[in-house]
């Protein structure tokens, strides 16, 4: 009989391994120190959740962060719960901030670099359709008087999604205009560009 079922083992983990051709690679597998490392095991998106967990409780919030994705280009984390509002903050800055934070210190090393987005329900998602909205009406709008029409200053990925929005329109084009928190985009009728 084997005396060591019956004394407690201390600090090791026996883990019965696959033999090497019995897995599977995947192509979404990453190389780290030559042992190849999916994605979802290399731990960055835990590391997002806990690190906004933390923040958020020294902030005195009650809301909770789920990890919503986990793919080989970006982690998206949701906030949920009564101050989600709040964390959210005004147009946005307070889950921008967060989400700066979150990529300073999830991606300090280079290697397996990927993007945190941090959301809050489907925020993003109805922010990006108004600043698409309001994209289209003022791209009618120069085309209709014939004049370079200047929206208010707005934040880098804010003015992306305009430009982005806009590029496929013929009749427009876009600029951006000013430094720092005051660069604002214009939206420039094609006649008008033919002038200057």
């Amino acid at each position: 009989m084997d005396e060591r079922k019956d004394k407690p083992q201390d600090g090791a983990l026996f883990v019965a391994e696959e033999p090497a051709d019995a897995r599977e690679s995947d192509p979404r597998d990453q190389k780290k120190n030559g042992a190849a490392v999916s994605f979802e095991a290399d731990g960055k998106a835990e590391e997002a959740a806990e690190l906004l967990d933390v923040i958020l409780d020294i902030m005195d919030r009650d809301v909770d962060v789920d990890i919503r994705e986990d793919s080989e280009e970006q982690i998206v984390l949701d906030v949920v719960g009564p101050d989600a509002g709040r964390v959210i903050g005004k147009k946005g800055a307070g889950l921008d901030a967060l989400q700066f934070l979150a990529n300073k210190i999830v991606n300090r090393s280079p290697e397996g670099r990927r993007f945190v987005i941090v959301d809050s329900g489907d925020y993003r998602e109805r922010h990006d359709k108004g600043l698409v909205s309001l994209a289209q009406r003022e791209a009618k709008r120069a085309v209709k008087e014939g004049r370079v029409v200047t929206l208010q200053p707005m934040s880098a990925r804010d003015r992306r999604v305009i430009h982005l929005s806009l590029a496929k329109l013929e009749e427009v084009t876009t600029a951006s205009q000013g430094h720092g928190q005051g660069r604002r985009i214009q939206i420039i009728p094609a006649r008008r560009r033919g002038r200057r």
